[in-house]
């Protein structure tokens, strides 16, 4: 059976590694009322472009 254990200085390692922060990204904070506003306009749009659509072909 093998062990599996990081020897110490590869443990030190991998730690400086992770609070270099090398992925760490800042992000804009998360706005659910401008998701809903974009969702609403490319569903309403695609509504309006379905009745055209049928508007043209004499379904409606």
């Amino acid at each position: 059976m093998a062990n599996t254990k990081l020897s110490p200085e590869d443990q030190a390692r991998v730690d400086e590694f992770i609070k270099t922060g090398y992925n760490d990204v800042e992000r804009k904070p998360f706005r659910p009322l401008m998701l809903l506003f974009y969702l609403f306009l490319i569903v309403s749009s695609m509504g309006g472009i379905a009745v055209l659509i049928g508007k043209i072909h004499g379904v409606i």
